[in-house]
């Protein structure tokens, strides 16, 4: 499995609400040729983290939309997992 985490390790304690997804657009080939692409948005608030939900459960692609708190997300059957810091200026935020 390829990990991309884009967040620094202070981030990893302060960013650790995490909404979750399989990319049935990304599934199956690239990096994630042999299985698939699984994705997450780390918020440091639960009202960002409330957004963000909404804001994924809304796009097309995603499937398997959840919540998980304090890092406590495993995926499984995952080629390739990207873990994005939701920022102030995310779209879903603004």
């Amino acid at each position: 499995m390829i990990l991309k985490d884009e967040r620094t390790e202070e981030q990893k304690k302060t960013h650790n609400i995490l909404i979750t997804a399989t990319d049935k657009f990304m599934s199956g080939w690239g990096q994630a040729r042999d299985g698939l692409s699984k994705c997450a948005w780390a918020c440091d608030t639960h009202e960002k983290a409330d957004k963000i939900l909404a804001w994924v459960q809304s796009r097309e692609e995603m499937k398997y939309v959840n919540i998980h708190y304090r890092n406590e997300w495993r995926p499984r059957n995952a080629a390739h997992v990207s873990i994005y810091v939701v920022g102030e200026n995310h779209p879903a935020i603004r």
